[in-house]
């Protein structure tokens, strides 16, 4: 039963790390970051990821501090723009 309780808590804990984009964990190993600096870095350069259209509008967002209904609009402004390339 210890095992299944520690195999369980492992699992659980180990998923984050294995979600990370790789590009992004070697230039946060480049730059020597670690702690709440590595996980902020980490975060944006996830969100700005090419491709990632959405995730990007979230973040460009998220940096000029939008909500309610002014991220909304900005979000679907910046999706609509992203499409057209």
């Amino acid at each position: 039963m210890r095992q299944l309780i520690l195999l369980l808590t492992l699992s659980l804990f180990s998923g984050p790390l294995l979600a990370a984009n790789p590009a992004c964990e070697k230039m946060a190993a480049e730059k020597k970051l670690a702690g709440a600096a590595k996980n902020s870095f980490m975060k944006k350069c996830e969100r700005e990821q090419p491709g990632n259209a959405q995730a990007m509008c979230d973040g460009k967002a998220a940096e000029k501090k939008l909500a309610g209904a002014a991220k909304n609009s900005f979000v679907k402004k910046c999706m609509s723009e992203s499409s057209k390339y």
